[in-house]
């Protein structure tokens, strides 16, 4: 019971206190660290067991670094390596120096001293490209600077997650064993993930999507994370780097869009507590025994990581105004550095106190960033910059086109759209499908395209057609409904099985469609009258005819769908009509006259 009051704590300091933070424009992070700060033992003491929360807790950074080696595919990586280990490795390792050597400067020993200078390197990740993307700057040269260094401050927190507990002065005597035998042991349990993760995981997942069971397959995804993260902490490693090594496994997989889609809502609850437990940890009695001290810290960080990543800007080609808008979106600490922080005083490389000292400054320096931004929104009102050449950093997944369903139809729009190197997403909810096409080439992903977060995955959001070539009729309609009221930019060109899957397809305002066997009927048709020896002309003329007729009838009798009767009757005087027009052709190629064709009252009338 006390555990399902705690959970009703967080529900409702959540969902309180965020929606106010991004009202405010300073994002969810800050409002997760405000609520967390609200209910702790430093607050109201609504929750006080913060250790134990924040273990739990940590598991939401696990996900979130899988969900990071899914989407860092490594011949993706490797296009544009020179600027994201060019220009975010000299962020980092620059600052990381700067701060260090103040930290050394200060006192602070030489093991503690590096965790603090890399800790704080680091950006915040989500806070940034939340703002940017709100702000309309992902794609100007600063964001795609910004995306490019925050990209290799994801890929650095990894290694710095892993070094960690290797810093601490006990390890090698708590180890058990030399340092040569743990780092054998080490590079054992990393060659067993990479290998055997090579060769199971996929079959694993393939057996289980068979099933067609889709709580059982997030639970393989969770078993997967979880289990290799134990396997590394087992040897002493950061479960957050097997977590990543499994993800990287898995980013070329079919299966990636889906297990994204899958871990998502459990990566961001956890994710949302692990911020909320830091929260409750936020020391705020330093504030107010010493604003000062705390003060001048973040001002000097926020200080020396602006100047630092404006000079590298303006060293990389930026100009002035864009190497400052890089420095005002980074000068803040990241959620990584939480992570890091809370990692060094578990392996006893730093201490309670410091790590106290740090998380307010970071905490503070991620408050602060969007009043700085405002403030030089303000200064530089009506300033226009100069426009520069394209930037060409860390290009983002544009996949303009999303193939719903790839079957025998979406597998030729596939295939042409691939003659003419136009980039595609495919997804099939058959693991058999997914399976067979792969073995000829083609990437397809696996996943039930009628789900939002799936969607999301398959960022839906930057695509600008959807083709909808879903054979089961109920599936088609459930994912157009999902787009339709999701992705409104999205250009939907729909398959039918039939007439009354067009008209419901219609309903959902899905105009540009395509009843599946029409053409190839018409094709067959046309030859048959070629075969009956009707002139080759004369039998596309007649197919174009009932083509034109068809798709007339198909819209002017939509309203009357619903109504079997009504249809029945309308088909019967379609057919007439249809009937007619041959007639009145036939007789116009021998007279060179329109006759009357009809009921008798009207050639009664004619005559």
């Amino acid at each position: 019971m006390e555990m399902l009051t705690q959970a009703a704590v967080f529900f409702t300091a959540a969902v309180i206190v965020v929606p106010i933070f991004r009202s405010l424009g300073l994002g969810a992070v800050l409002g997760y660290l405000a609520a967390g700060a609200l209910i702790g033992p430093f607050g109201l003491k609504m929750i006080n067991d913060v250790d134990a929360i924040m273990h739990f807790a940590e598991f939401g950074v696990v996900l979130l670094l899988f969900i990071i080696g899914l989407e860092l595919q490594p011949a993706r990586l490797w296009t544009f390596r020179n600027t994201v280990f060019g220009l975010g490795s000299a962020q980092v390792v620059l600052t990381g120096l700067v701060i260090g050597g103040v930290a050394v400067a200060a006192g602070i020993g030489l093991a503690t001293a590096a965790v603090v200078g890399l800790g704080l390197a680091l950006s915040s990740t989500a806070f940034v490209l939340q703002t940017l993307a709100e702000r309309g700057e992902l794609k100007d040269r600063h964001g795609r600077a910004a995306f490019a260094i925050l990209l290799f401050q994801d890929i650095a927190a990894i290694p710095v997650l892993a070094v960690v507990p290797l810093l601490s002065a006990g390890y090698a005597v708590t180890s058990g064993s030399s340092v040569w035998l743990t780092l054998l042991k080490v590079a054992g349990v990393l060659a067993a993930v990479v290998i055997g993760g090579n060769l199971v995981l996929r079959p694993v997942l393939r057996a289980v999507a068979a099933t067609r069971t889709p709580e059982l397959f997030t639970a393989t995804a969770l078993l997967i994370v979880s289990g290799t993260a134990l396997l590394m902490n087992s040897v002493g490693i950061s479960m957050a780097l097997g977590a990543f090594l499994a993800g990287m496994l898995l980013a070329n997989s079919e299966y990636r869009h889906q297990l994204e889609a899958d871990i998502e809502p459990f990566k961001g609850l956890l994710l949302g507590l692990f911020f909320i437990s830091v929260g409750m940890a936020l020391n705020l009695g330093l504030l107010r025994e010493a604003p000062g001290t705390v003060g001048l810290l973040v001002a000097g960080l926020m200080a020396a990581k602006g100047i630092l990543v404006y000079v590298l800007g303006r060293m990389w080609g930026l100009n002035h105004h864009s190497a400052k808008s890089l420095g005002l979106a980074l000068p803040q600490g990241g959620e990584f550095a939480f992570v890091i922080f809370t990692a060094a005083v578990a392996a006893g490389v730093m201490g309670k106190d410091l790590e106290e000292l740090l998380v307010l400054v970071v905490s503070a320096s991620m408050a602060a960033t969007p009043f700085i931004s405002l403030a030089n929104d303000w200064l530089t009102r009506g300033f226009v910059p100069p426009q520069e050449k394209p930037y060409h950093v860390a290009p983002v997944d544009e996949q303009p086109v999303i193939i719903a369903g790839f079957g025998r139809f979406g597998q030729i729009v596939g295939r042409i759209l691939a003659a003419r190197r136009i980039p595609f997403t495919a997804l099939d909810s058959s693991a058999a499908q997914v399976d067979f096409v792969r073995k000829f080439g083609s990437e397809i992903y696996y996943g039930d395209a009628s789900r939002l977060d799936l969607l999301r995955a398959a960022k839906a959001d930057k695509a600008k057609v959807l083709v909808l070539a879903i054979d089961d009729v109920d599936a088609s309609i459930r994912t157009a409904e999902t787009v339709v009221k999701n992705f409104p930019h999205l250009k939907i060109y729909a398959r039918a099985r039939n007439r009354q899957h067009a008209y419901r397809l219609m309903d959902l305002g899905v105009t540009m469609l395509q009843r599946e066997t029409l053409l190839s009927s018409l094709d067959v048709a046309r030859e048959v009258l070629i075969g009956l020896g009707m002139a080759k002309a004369e039998a596309e003329k007649t197919v174009k005819t009932f083509h034109a007729h068809d798709e007339k009838r198909l819209f002017e009798h939509y309203t009357h769908y619903g109504d079997e009767e009504k249809m029945r009757a309308l088909a019967k005087v379609a057919a007439k009509e249809l009937e007619e027009m041959f007639a009145r052709d036939a007789a116009e190629d021998v007279t060179g006259e329109a006759p009357v064709v009809g009921t008798p009252e009207r050639k009664q009338q004619a005559a």
